[in-house]
């Protein structure tokens, strides 16, 4: 979820040339900015109109920090308070993490650090606020397709060239990573064409052999070839007068694309063994997960025929590059597998939420849909929790996978060298962190990584400073 303005950020401190700067650093942000030079002003600006982000400093000679903290969150949950401080500790950064500070920033840091965990703040704060909202709307979404749900500007775009194309005849080319939805994009167009009320007819290119897949099309008389006993009707035909979706075109020979660009060209085939060619009236939707253009320059792709069917082309965007609608589908899954399995799970809890819009989903919405069937499953209480998500032991799973070709050893090799790295990257930045105190600062500093970078890969692996305080806490009572 998005806030429709900027986001209102506050600065507090009673230095004045503090408060300045942080102004002038945040201005190369989209944000408004305003500040205070004591926590009462602040107090009683907050009360006038709420901001989304505070930065306070801990220690001010009228209401310091702590109370600041201890008071903004108990009326204004959903802000998110940044604590920056010149005397930094790690008793200090246990307490305000513990008392539901967003982070802990020592003075003196650097323009980019600032900007960078104020970015951090507000992106949290969305998802908040949007797990929030979509749990007092369960049972009460949108009855609409599960790859079409979301706000965000690259899935807005694509529904608005559907709008814009579905009235129209002209052919359609779809591309988009394996589980993306490519089909339901298809049947969108479909659905608001004037052929709404006939057919729609989708075909797997990438699953029938070339000759079938022509006979399949195009259709053939008795005795077209062995085992042709009749004659039989092709798709298009059966078709007439609605929409054929042809799913994974990059796969199909060069002979069948000549033959469907012939069809293109004049909505005219001939079947397999017949003399007679038959007109019909067709449009055709066509998909691919592949790079036709470089299908094209290696010769597996006819040149003409690619620009015959390049005349509204849609990319469908992973859903890696559109996470703020990862939430929005993951309750509409939810609410589907609740109906269909019995359940009444209410939502996801804050950890679960943090890993489902942090990972990568390289499986896409169709890759989410399983996890979230699995999670409904194994749950037995009110909200979905890391426990029952499919997040672990990844890289044993995949090693047990055993490979039925070339293509998918190669496929399952790259998941598990970006899955050990991960695992690398975690058991890295866990062992930075522990060997400096649990200090965010020092220990981006001993490793030769700029704070930001280093709290961006915290976040990517689900590491929070108050996780790692609490941590390292039980583990030193356990040595005492």
């Amino acid at each position: 979820m998005t806030i429709d303005r900027s986001p209102r950020i506050l600065v507090i401190d009673d230095e004045l040339s503090i408060c300045q700067n942080c102004i002038k650093i945040l201005s190369k942000i989209e944000c408004e900015v305003a500040y205070a030079l004591n926590g009462y002003d602040a107090l009683g600006m907050m009360e006038a109109e709420p901001f989304e982000v505070i930065i306070t400093d801990l220690k001010m000679s009228s209401l310091g920090g702590m109370e600041v903290l201890s008071r903004v969150k108990a009326a204004y949950p959903d802000t998110m308070v940044i604590v920056i401080t010149g005397y930094a500790s790690v008793s200090s950064a246990v307490e305000v993490m513990k008392m539901g500070a967003f982070d802990y920033l020592p003075k003196p840091f650097t323009p980019e650090e600032l900007r960078g965990v104020v970015r951090q703040a507000v992106a949290e704060r969305a998802i908040q606020l949007q797990n929030r909202r979509f749990k007092q709307q369960q049972g009460d979404l949108r009855a609409v397709s599960h790859q079409l749900i979301g706000d965000s500007p690259k899935i807005e775009k694509v529904i608005e060239m559907v709008r814009k194309v579905a009235p129209t005849d002209s052919t359609v080319l779809i591309s988009g990573e394996s589980g993306t939805g490519k089909e339901l994009i298809a049947r969108a167009i479909h659905a608001n064409s004037k052929r709404r009320d006939k057919s729609f007819f989708a075909v797997d290119c990438g699953t029938i052999s070339a000759a079938l897949l022509e006979s399949e099309l195009f259709g053939h008389t008795k005795g077209a070839f062995t085992g042709a006993h009749r004659d039989k009707p092709g798709i298009f035909e059966v078709a007439n007068g609605g929409t054929v979706f042809l799913d994974e075109i990059g796969n199909i020979t060069v002979e069948v694309q000549a033959k469907l660009l012939r069809f293109l060209e004049g909505r005219e085939f001939l079947p397999l063994g017949s003399t007679t060619t038959q007109a019909v009236d067709v449009r055709l939707i066509l998909a691919t997960n592949q790079d036709l253009k470089e299908m094209v320059s290696e010769g597996s792709f006819r040149e003409d025929f690619y620009y015959r069917i390049f005349v509204y082309p849609i990319a469908m965007p992973p859903l890696r590059e559109r996470k703020e609608d990862i939430l929005p589908i993951a309750y509409h899954f939810l609410e589907q597998f609740n109906r269909s399995l019995g359940k009444n799970i209410k939502g996801f809890d804050s950890n679960a939420v943090n890993k489902l819009t942090q990972y990568d989903w390289p499986g896409n919405v169709r890759q989410l849909r399983n996890a979230i069937e699995r999670a409904v499953i194994l749950c037995d209480k009110e909200l979905i929790s890391l426990k029952e998500l499919p997040f672990t032991d990844e890289v044993e799973k995949l090693i047990e996978r055993v490979p039925s070709t070339n293509e998918e050893l190669k496929s399952i090799k790259k998941e598990i060298r970006q899955r050990a790295v991960g695992e690398v990257e975690k058991n890295f930045v866990i062992n930075a962190l522990a060997l400096n105190n649990w200090n965010v600062t020092q220990a981006a500093k001993k490793v030769g990584l700029q704070r930001t970078n280093f709290q961006n890969l915290m976040k990517k692996h689900g590491i929070r400073l108050q996780q790692s305080v609490k941590s390292r806490r039980k583990k030193d009572s356990e040595v005492d």
